[in-house]
């Protein structure tokens, strides 16, 4: 039975009238390359060669997590070229990274467009001009006239490390019409958890068309480009005691350089590795610093870590990764503010102990195992991360110890990515 029309139709109305502050946003939110238009499905410029398979990742953690997805569908399926979609300007960048990476072996089999807004129109334009082969949708990214526009034009829909949080269920649930409507046009959903796959189930996917195949987060490789400037950097500081805070978020800035300033009493050699999860917060971030009395430098300005430099502001994209394997413990933000945590695979995969707040709802199913293993510490206060930090520095084994487990949880859950490749094998001929 075809699922009702009224919902969709009644969320078109809405996203109608929030048209100029979603026009905005998307202003903001742009790369000077791209034209604006592709956020109505035109200007797409070339594609890449046909038949194609079309993948939508929402920003640049989700781009980064994909990343082993991207190659396995290159190198599982050589007559197709592949299309990456994301609605932000962080993921754009971070896609374009990835592709500058793959260089002359998979180009023009690699390509990034911006995805369009959800108005019916849009997305219809964009299926039309696109014609993917199939639809892969990352995680959690339902967007209802993208669907409705797939299965009118008989494109498969794929979503793959298929998850909802506790709290997204949540709001999911107060729309549950216009979500079953949408998961109506999923053919295959491939699920990280089994609770991640009842949550679905419950909002309307139907139980034949959904399995569970575990995290493809587990399956990322080591960055060995990003861990020869981790090399470099650790011969620049010469043995300081340091620590790197990732992708933190608005107010959680603060609490790090409380945290930082407690442990200087105990190791006045420490540095602070400080990497602000957005560009467009780089300069707030910079400014606090510098009015709290902090001696900074700045990475984008290449300003060289000095004796006396307290803190180093990671304000540039992509390099992440590079500047967690020069630290000695790792603290993973958006966790002791409440907006549900960020990648704690990313450190513990360099074989480094974490430390995170108690908000980790986004990334539950991976910290568990973490925790389990002693890999993952969760603190609550800036006094209880500055404490958990001066014991990794005081005792260097009991670091090691957390970060081989930490890897060896990484290995023992390995195995997604091939399960999910042989599922969209089924839909691609």
């Amino acid at each position: 039975m075809a699922a009702p029309r009224w919902p969709r139709l009644a969320y078109s109305a809405a996203l109608y009238g929030l048209a100029p502050l979603i026009g905005w946003r998307i202003w903001r939110e742009q790369v000077p390359t791209y034209s604006r238009l592709q956020r109505l499905g035109v200007r797409l410029e070339p594609l890449p060669p046909a038949p194609r398979i079309w993948l939508h990742c929402a920003s640049v953690g989700e781009v980064r997590a994909a990343r082993p997805l991207i190659e396995g569908l290159l190198a599982r399926f050589p007559h197709y070229s592949l299309l990456l979609t994301t609605m932000t300007a962080t993921g754009a960048q971070q896609a374009l990274a990835l592709i500058a990476e793959q260089g002359a072996t998979n180009q023009p089999r690699l390509a990034h467009r911006f995805l369009p807004l959800d108005f019916p129109g849009a997305a219809k334009r964009f299926v039309a001009r696109v014609r993917p082969a199939l639809a892969i949708l990352f995680e959690t990214e339902l967007w209802p006239n993208l669907l409705h526009a797939c299965r009118r034009q008989a494109v498969p829909v794929a979503v793959v490390n298929g998850r909802l949080s506790p709290r997204a269920f949540s709001r999911y649930q107060r729309l549950r019409p216009l979500m079953e409507s949408a998961l109506a046009n999923v053919t295959w959903l491939a699920a990280k958890s089994p609770q991640d796959a009842e949550r679905f189930q419950a909002l309307g996917c139907a139980p034949s068309t959904t399995s569970v195949v575990g995290s493809l987060k587990f399956e990322q490789p080591l960055p060995t480009k990003a861990l020869k400037e981790s090399e470099c950097l650790l011969r620049m500081w010469d043995g300081r005691p340091v620590w790197v805070a990732g992708s933190t978020r608005e107010g959680e800035e603060a609490l790090m350089l409380s945290a930082h300033r407690q442990l200087l009493k105990h190791f006045p050699e420490a540095l602070l590795v400080l990497v602000p999860r957005h560009p467009q917060r780089f300069g707030d971030v910079a400014q606090l610093c510098e009015r709290d009395g902090w001696e900074v430098s700045r990475r984008s300005q290449q300003q060289p870590v000095t004796p006396s430099t307290q803190v180093y502001l990671g304000d540039t994209l992509g390099e992440l990764s590079a500047l967690y394997g020069a630290g000695s413990v790792a603290y993973v933000g958006g966790s002791l503010v409440s907006l549900g945590g960020h990648n704690v695979l990313e450190p513990a995969a360099l074989g480094k102990p974490v430390v995170c707040g108690p908000s980790l709802e986004n990334f539950s199913d991976v910290a568990e195992p973490l925790l389990a293993a002693k890999a993952l510490t969760v603190v609550d206060t800036p006094e209880a991360l500055a404490s958990a930090l001066a014991e990794y520095i005081a005792y260097p084994q009991r670091a090691r110890q957390a970060g081989e487990a930490g890897q060896a949880v990484i290995e023992a859950h390995r195995g997604a990515l091939s399960r999910t490749l042989d599922g969209l094998d089924h839909y691609l001929p």
